[in-house]
Parts: structure tokens; sequence; C-alpha cells
């Protein structure tokens, strides 16, 4: 091995723009990350913005899985079968449960704030009994 053959690098990232621009405020020698915004709002079905529409699909808390499950197999001409619809389905599962996480955290701060159970049903959106369920489960007992 000759002297010709010995090397250093320094590899780094850099920031291209794709689509849109975001001010990315991580370092740039760590790894490469590719940085895909989403709104809440799906997009229009369009060639530049395929990959976020169907991210958007995908992600969205305010479709039914056959709602995805139609947009998926009709734009994207991607075969539906029950393995696709139980991961759908489970993803689906998944983000309702952080949603009533956080549904949970909101009653409970608003209990502790002193709100009646009529007052939190109201913000959250929920029945009485519902919030008064959830209280009751979490509160924790006298001793």
């Amino acid at each position: 091995m000759g002297m010709d053959e010995n090397s250093m690098d320094y590899v780094h990232l850099t920031d291209d723009k794709v689509i849109g621009s975001y001010p990315w405020k991580g370092r740039f020698d760590l790894l490469n990350i590719v940085l895909i915004g989403i709104s809440n709002e799906l997009p229009e079905h369009d060639d530049k913005y395929e990959l976020h529409r169907l991210l958007s699909t995908i992600l969205s808390m305010g479709l039914s899985v056959d709602e995805k499950l139609d947009i998926i197999k009709s734009e994207y001409r991607i075969p539906v079968d029950d393995k696709l619809r139980k991961d759908v389905s489970a993803m689906c599962n998944l983000s309702q449960g952080i949603r009533d996480d956080e549904n949970i955290k909101v009653i409970m701060n608003m209990h502790k704030k002193g709100y009646t159970p009529e007052q939190i049903a109201e913000i959250v959106e929920k029945t009485t009994k519902e919030v008064e369920a959830i209280i009751k489960k979490r509160e924790p007992a006298l001793a």
C-alpha cells in the first residue's frame, strides 16, 4: 500500500430543498434525513404532491379505514388485501389510542383545576358519564 492510497474524507449533509422549504435547525454532520411536511388537509391529487397525499391519507385522523383504503386502491392502484386492511386498521387504532391518551390528560388536568365533569365533557366532546368514569378510574383512592 503506497503513500497515495491513504486518504481522509469528510462526508457531511447538505440541505437540498426538493419541494417547498423548511428551515432545518439540526446539524448537518450527523446523518441523512428526509423531511416531509404534511398538513392536516389532504393535498390535491397531483404528481408533485403524490407522496404527500399518500402519507396524508394513511396518517389522517379524519378519514375512516374504508376511505383510506379506497384512496390507496383507486388513486395509487395498490391492491387492497386482508393484510393491508388489517395493517391500516391497526394504524388507525394506534392514532385513536394516542388521541384518547391526550384526552385523558386534558380531563385529569381540568379535574384537578376544579372544572365540573359537565364542563370537561363539553370541552373534550365526550359524555359526562364517560368523563366521570375516566376520573374515577384514574383518581387515586383516598387513604
